[in-house]
């Protein structure tokens, strides 16, 4: 993975490291720094857009929640598809991970439910059609067309991801939380936790 990311940020400069704001290039000049910086750090899969919410609404929207995601068997989340993202307002474009195989059926019934509370709330559902997915790295502005361009090519040239059945990246699922301004509420937690 740290390999592929060397190759994409050499051929796209403008690339951040998502959440830490960090030039992906300059990560990528010290091996451990990439390892422990970019990848070595916790990441979260988005079940439901983010959306304004009223104050008097938090915590019925946290106890449905709450009621219909506490209950989650343990499973394994296989990322094996490099994908390009580009969000609604077109300002940014992320490299990521997608999961498509394992783990895809439990996040698919995890995002239903929390379409069902949103509709409740009147609140703007998750896309219709949903791809779970990590963001690694970060540009501004709709660079999609570079980007799945350079993907397509490392892709073809590197071991890391051409089939679906190939794992890029595996790890056990960890619990759902809800983050709501700067407090973070536990929906659930993996059983073995």
């Amino acid at each position: 993975m740290g390999q592929f990311l060397k190759r994409v940020a050499t051929l796209v400069p403008d690339l951040h490291v998502v959440d830490i704001d960090v030039p992906l290039n300059t990560l990528c000049k010290e091996e451990h720094k990439l390892e422990q910086v970019a990848l070595g750090r916790e990441f979260h899969i988005s079940l439901g857009r983010t959306v304004p919410i009223r104050v008097h609404q938090i915590d019925t929207i946290v106890t449905m929640l709450r009621q219909k995601l506490q209950f989650q068997k343990r499973y394994w989340i296989d990322f094996n598809k490099w994908e390009v993202f580009v969000n609604d307002d077109q300002t940014r474009s992320f490299l990521s991970l997608e999961v498509a195989t394992g783990g895809l059926a439990e996040m698919t019934k995890q995002i239903e439910a929390v379409n069902e509370v949103y509709k409740l709330h009147n609140l703007r559902e998750f896309y219709k059609d949903p791809r779970p997915h990590i963001s690694l790295a970060w540009a501004l502005g709709d660079l999609s067309g570079t980007l799945k361009r350079v993907v397509d090519e490392e892709t073809k040239s590197s071991s890391f991801g051409g089939s679906l059945h190939n794992r890029i990246f595996t790890c056990k699922f960890g619990g759902i939380e809800c983050k709501i301004g700067n407090k973070t509420y536990k929906l659930c937690k993996s059983p073995d936790q």
